[in-house]
């Protein structure tokens, strides 16, 4: 999956769903992000490997819903 196209959906789906999505800090190999209280950090490569994004996705499934990337 590329890195924009996951960043684009988690940033839809927290607009729906009215929470804040905010870049915390640039790191050397990861950006962090937090989501309202969920803190993530997502790998600075042009391509995030497909169980990596899903990883990413189920740690916010607290905050968006279960599956929330299949809506």
């Amino acid at each position: 999956m590329k890195r924009v196209d996951l960043l684009r959906m988690i940033s839809r789906a927290a607009i729906e769903a009215g929470l804040p999505w905010v870049l915390v800090r640039e790191g050397g190999n990861h950006s962090i992000f937090t989501l309202r209280d969920i803190a993530v950090q997502i790998p600075r490569h042009r391509d995030i490997d497909g169980l990596t994004a899903k990883a990413i996705m189920k740690h916010l499934e607290s905050e968006l819903g279960v599956k929330w990337w299949i809506r």
